[in-house]
């Protein structure tokens, strides 16, 4: 489980869903040790509906919907030439941070 660090969201920044609890697969972690990102860089961007670099158009839209519908939120950034994906649940209870194979 991750520890969210308290200034990751601000009254002038506020997330668009609640994350649930964090957490992160061995697989996830070590990538993102390996390209030296922090992994709240990627919580920001995913809790502030920039659904990464890596996903198509139609499943982009699908998490537009979802905020709305409450659906399940999948985010999906590269990192080189490896994907991290993010997943928010359906009930907002969970966020995980992991790789392709590992889903």
């Amino acid at each position: 489980m991750l520890n969210l660090p308290n200034d990751l969201f601000s009254a002038d920044n506020p997330a668009l869903f609640p994350l649930g609890q964090v957490v992160a697969t061995p697989g996830a972690l070590a990538l993102l040790e390996e390209h030296q990102m922090d992994p709240f860089t990627i919580l920001n961007r995913h809790v502030h509906g920039d659904w990464g670099d890596a996903l198509p158009f139609e499943d982009v839209e699908a998490n537009n919907a979802a905020l709305i519908q409450g659906e399940r939120l999948l985010s999906a950034y590269r990192l080189g030439k490896d994907k991290l994906y993010v997943i928010s649940e359906w009930d907002r209870s969970v966020t995980t941070l992991l790789m392709p194979s590992e889903y």
